[in-house]
């Protein structure tokens, strides 16, 4: 089991010894853009290092609405950015589930799913797997609730999508942290990645706020629980930089004997 954190794009190597993480988990361009990625200059580094890597596509991006303008775009710059993770030896692309407008069919939203595997099936598919992410809010979210996220793997799941775990997502997205692994598990059938977060709000508040796993709402041992029970490396998404993470970091190896 390796254990490591979200970091600045910069220089993700060494914010991975700054932390002594063995995973590294970063964006390739702004999250709130819609940049296509450039090459990076340490790629040969990242490909060959110690330290494995898992790459967040934007926040922008939400392939299930029914907006053109954001629906098309989203299609065109996950496979980008997939291609981009690619080039550096990424061991997986997460992105966020997406979800449809107030009042729209969320069934569309699973079939926007579909032709997005479709999209880049005909341009010679993701050249890595694309771990779906559950969230913490919206009504018409795709990955949010689990009974959601059933219907999404009825069309995801034959192209072989693979799925991250956030434990703060699910938390503050109304999903009990109890046997939650069990209960993805016989939906998805795997879990790739866990994002091992705290949360600073209340169970079901549907809020995305972070934080480190000896604070906040979530009790640390049901996190720890979590991690054990998926057997799947770990990326902290904690606040405090290098000082806050790597304790985060430190906490989980103890706890789980490592």
């Amino acid at each position: 089991m390796r254990i490591g954190a979200h970091v600045e794009r910069a220089d993700p190597l060494a914010e991975a010894a700054a932390r002594k993480a063995d995973v590294v988990q970063f964006f390739l361009t702004d999250p709130q853009g819609w940049v296509t990625p450039e090459p990076r200059p340490d790629a040969e580094a990242l490909r060959s290092g110690p330290v494995d890597v898992y790459i967040h596509a934007p926040y922008r991006i939400n392939v299930a609405t029914l907006n053109n303008r954001i629906r098309i775009p989203s299609r065109k710059l996950l496979l980008e950015h997939a291609q981009g993770a690619a080039e550096i030896g990424a061991h997986g692309l997460i992105v966020h589930g997406g979800h449809v407008d107030r009042g729209a069919d969320l069934a569309i939203g699973f079939d926007n799913w579909r032709k997005t595997f479709a999209y880049a099936a005909e341009r010679g598919g993701f050249p890595l797997p694309i771990l779906i992410e559950n969230t913490a809010g919206g009504d018409n979210a795709c990955a949010r609730r689990f009974d959601a996220l059933a219907r999404l793997w009825e069309v995801v799941g034959e192209y072989g999508a693979g799925f991250c775990l956030d434990t703060c997502h699910a938390y503050a997205g109304g999903e009990e942290l109890t046997g939650v692994v069990d209960r993805v598990r016989a939906i998805t059938g795997r879990i790739d990645l866990v994002h091992a977060n705290g949360s600073r709000d209340p169970f079901d508040s549907r809020r995305d706020r972070h934080d480190n796993l000896e604070r906040g709402q979530i009790d640390p041992e049901q996190v720890v629980a979590v991690i054990r029970a998926a057997g799947a490396p770990v990326v902290v998404e904690t606040p405090g930089g290098a000082d806050g993470q790597g304790a985060d970091i430190a906490f989980l190896r103890a706890q789980l004997g490592r």
